[in-house]
């Protein structure tokens, strides 16, 4: 009896494996879907999800020392940003009310409004969420409708659906939806619901540096030690050599007057340098950034897809409906649509 339970329990097996045939099932609605054996990633043709039969690595917990540098990076951020600004009032202030008592309360609530943007949109940036994928059901046909999983894919980190232009931070354990990168500076993903924060900062703390940079230029001019008389008899001789006599004698009095400066002048000389650096390098990630955004792209998408790829969906309606300005994007985007069927 038992010999004939079995034998019919394989011929049923067996009888499965011809019905079902070669292929795989799709991890959006559950259908067994046909392919040749050689195929790695193939799409349902019912709910749309893509699905990779060779993945590379399963899921890995958060590494715990990469959440103590980024901490450690926003800190030291921060208390340098919180060193520029006082160190700039300490040494700007005496200069800018000794003109008159108006300049010096306008350079106070300019350099106010210029750091609590600065601090507020750096805070928004690195301790908001990037932004999760939608809980969205899969895994069953009755659950799942025609079309609903278009182009997701299956996040074996997370074991969540991955919407498109979605993609899995190792450093924040967690799959970001539209992530342009991972930034240790703030601790966290550039992603949808915090890169407009991201990018307030960048400007914001651009703006700060130029000011920055031209009240201590102007303050160094007003207190800077007077420089000694410069014999400047050989400017008169033309020949190869002056010039280079003229820029030594002028770099050998400005050190000899840097001598005489005082703390509060030497943090103005160290707040004009550490100004104008940081303004350098944020002034080209915030170009880079509007830029990627112009062409309706991100930093990742941008690697993974050729230069010109997309290149007619760009347009400064991109940059309208980034900032939450839809009206004024719809005359942009009629103009671009009726110039690309011109073109067509």
């Amino acid at each position: 009896m038992d010999g004939a339970m079995e034998e019919e329990g394989r011929a049923i097996s067996i009888s499965i494996s011809i019905i079902e045939g070669p292929g795989t099932t799709c991890w959006g609605c559950g259908f067994h879907i046909l392919v040749p054996s050689f195929t790695t990633v193939f799409k349902c043709g019912w709910c749309g999800a893509i699905t990779n039969q060779n993945p590379r690595r399963h899921g890995i917990a958060r590494p715990r020392w990469k959440y103590l540098r980024d901490r450690c990076l926003v800190a030291v951020l921060l208390i340098f940003m919180l060193f520029i600004i006082c160190g700039g009032v300490w040494a700007v202030y005496h200069v800018v009310f000794s003109i008159s008592l108006p300049c010096g309360v306008i350079h106070c609530i300019i350099t106010a409004i210029l750091s609590v943007s600065t601090i507020a949109s750096f805070s928004f940036a690195a301790f908001r969420s990037p932004g999760a994928p939608p809980i969205i059901p899969w895994g069953s046909y009755p659950l799942v409708g025609k079309g609903w999983l278009d182009n997701y894919s299956f996040c074996l980190y997370c074991s969540k659906p991955k919407p498109p232009r979605t993609h899995h931070c190792r450093s924040c354990g967690m799959c970001v939806l539209d992530m342009d990168h991972h930034c240790p500076f703030i601790g966290n993903c550039v992603g949808a619901a915090n890169h407009r924060s991201f990018i307030m900062f960048l400007a914001s703390a651009v703006v700060s540096t130029i000011y920055a940079c031209i009240m201590s230029i102007y303050a160094g001019y007003r207190v800077w030690p007077p420089l000694a008389s410069l014999s400047l008899h050989h400017v008169t001789r033309p020949g190869a050599d002056s010039g280079l006599k003229v820029v030594k004698d002028v770099v050998v009095a400005f050190l000899n007057s840097a001598v005489l400066l005082s703390p509060r002048d030497i943090v103005l000389v160290y707040l004009f340098v550490a100004s104008f650096s940081v303004e350098i390098g944020l002034s080209v990630l915030l170009w880079q950034q509007l830029r990627y955004i112009y062409k309706g792209k991100t930093y990742l998408s941008h690697l993974s897809s050729p230069e010109d790829d997309n290149i007619g969906d760009g347009g400064c309606q991109n940059l309208f409906q980034f900032f939450g300005c839809p009206y004024f994007a719809s005359p942009f985007r009629t103009f671009f649509s009726r110039k690309k069927s011109h073109d067509k």
